[in-house]
């Protein structure tokens, strides 16, 4: 029978079944659970990626730390110790663990270290990973095992910053320092190796032996299936062509989940409280996005309730402010700043910095990336400002890699962008998006932020302590209304009966640790 619900509950399940007895269905312990997604990597090698590669990249690499499941805090991985040295948090120090190596058998010691943090800053990805690491000012090495990373200036975030996927280390023989490995190939060190990639069809994961570190693999290997859209993914998940689906869900599908249980027996769904968000980008260079009146009438005139109820169908909640609920530092700022959505109000904007209406704008998405759902968001989107009567709204979109690259030529009046955060900590949902160089390509220089509330903020180990800064970061976010927070979604892992971890699966970055996946069946 189809079942829903939470990770606790799923926990006590799992749990409760164990006592009763639970094993590997008889003679399949080889057979790879097939995962299916919509959200394709954009590129195989770690120092181009900010974005979905990393749920490949955590499964086949390494990092110096990570999250194992339920922590708050990065832990050791490929190291066996990290820590800041001196109370300036300017100094971190790991010291690996012995005997590590590369799916290739070349060793994993601390030269290697390096130059997989060396070449990130060198080759400088556009939309690549160097961004995370501003204030790093060099790596040493200290014999084969340790590594030093001196900083510039105090970062406390960056033990989370080493715990990204975007860190992941590579193996210096296989990965050019000054150049993008461009053979299709991936020479990592985590809990599996990737023996094929077929761009938009799959990546087959087996087994490392030799991996050494926090996962505990509950499957021997992993098929990770791409689809074009949300209903391919659902259509091969009730055919049971894939044993479990995360990314790519409509709100519709999951709803139909939860309802039509006499429908869909035997498939079961995981829901846990997401951090993952999406927004609207203004290009300050267009000629409508770039002024302050357009945009803060937009910003009057959506309706995040509306979206949701027609759109999301309560599995995603309004967002109001850049960083999400969840997550220390939350605030309403944009509810507090613009109250309801008013026409009335927003026409006020623009008769007082004298632009006529109506305006024209051109909202660009991503057709594949978020799952189908994002294209009847859009619908909405248009809707809304249209029937306000201040704006003619043209929409277009593109496949990922043609709108990612699109937005990084700044080609985009305004665009739709969801951030599945790096880490769980405020910076992560303010520092990547300001600054001349930040993750949407799309400069936003804000001195006060980057000068003097960030580095402030960075001060600080206990992250609990940093809500004054970031209630100001978010503050001056609403008052420039270059970025518009839209809602903030649910995350759901449905899978067939037949498979367990689900409730694990998910770390604090919303990334899929595949192995903690399994086949069980209760005897």
């Amino acid at each position: 029978m189809f079942n829903r619900t939470s990770r606790q509950a799923v926990t006590a399940a799992l749990l409760i079944s164990l006592l009763a007895g639970c094993g590997l269905f008889p003679g399949e312990s080889e057979r790879p659970v097939v995962v299916g997604t919509t959200s394709e990597p954009s590129t195989l090698d770690p120092a181009a990626s900010w974005d979905n590669s990393w749920e490949l990249f955590r499964n086949v690499f390494q990092t110096l730390m990570s999250f194992p499941t339920g922590s708050s805090y990065p832990q050791p991985d490929a190291a066996r110790s990290c820590r800041f040295s001196g109370r300036t948090n300017q100094e971190f120090r790991c010291v690996l663990r012995k005997g590590l190596t590369f799916s290739n058998g070349d060793r994993l010691d601390a030269s290697a270290v390096k130059h997989s943090f060396d070449r990130i800053r060198k080759i400088n990805a556009q939309g690549g990973p160097a961004g995370l690491l501003a204030s790093l000012q060099e790596v040493r090495t200290s014999g084969d095992l340790t590594v030093v990373f001196r900083l510039g200036r105090p970062d406390a975030t960056f033990p989370f910053v080493l715990a990204t996927p975007a860190m992941s280390l590579v193996a210096p023989g296989e990965y050019p320092i000054d150049a993008l490995r461009e053979d299709g190939g991936v020479t990592g060190s985590g809990p599996y190796e990737l023996a094929s990639y077929s761009s938009g069809e799959k990546a087959e994961l087996i087994r490392n032996d030799h991996y050494a570190g926090f996962a505990k693999p509950r499957n021997n290997g992993v098929t990770i299936r791409y689809f074009p859209n949300s209903e391919a993914v659902f259509g091969a998940l009730k055919e049971k062509q894939v044993d479990a689906v995360y990314r790519g869900l409509t709100s519709e599908q999951v709803i139909e989940l939860e309802e039509r249980k006499s429908e869909n027996q035997d498939l079961q769904l995981v829901e846990t409280v997401g951090s993952d968000i999406r927004y609207l980008v203004f290009n300050p260079a267009d000629a409508a996005a770039g002024k302050l009146a357009v945009r803060r009438a937009v910003a009057q005139v959506v309706d995040r309730d509306a979206l949701i109820a027609k759109v999301y169908r309560g599995t995603a909640e309004p967002l109001y402010s850049m960083v999400p609920k969840g997550i220390s530092g939350h605030t309403t700022s944009f509810f507090d700043q613009y109250g309801d959505p008013s026409a009335a109000k927003a026409k006020g904007f623009l008769d007082e910095a004298g632009i006529g209406v109506p305006v024209p704008l051109t909202l660009w998405f991503t057709t594949d990336r978020y799952g189908s759902g994002t294209a009847g968001e859009f619908v909405e989107l248009k809707r809304q400002l249209e029937d306000s009567g201040l704006f003619e709204v043209t929409l277009r979109g593109k496949p990922w890699k043609q709108f990612q690259a699109g937005y990084q030529q700044g080609e985009y009046p305004v665009f739709g962008r969801g951030w599945f955060p790096d880490f769980p900590d405020p910076d992560n949902f303010v520092a990547p998006f300001v600054g001349r160089e930040n993750a949407l390509s799309t400069p936003y220089e804000s001195p006060e932020i980057t000068g003097r509330l960030l580095p402030e903020s960075r001060r600080v180990s206990d992250r609990a302590a940093v809500g004054r800064q970031f209630e100001r970061a978010q503050q001056i976010l609403v008052e420039d209304v270059r970025l518009l927070p839209l809602w903030q979604g649910k995350l759901y892992v449905a899978s067939t009966e037949d498979i367990g971890g689900g409730e694990r699966a998910l770390d604090p970055q919303t990334v899929m640790q595949m192995w903690e996946l399994k086949r069980i069946k209760s005897w």
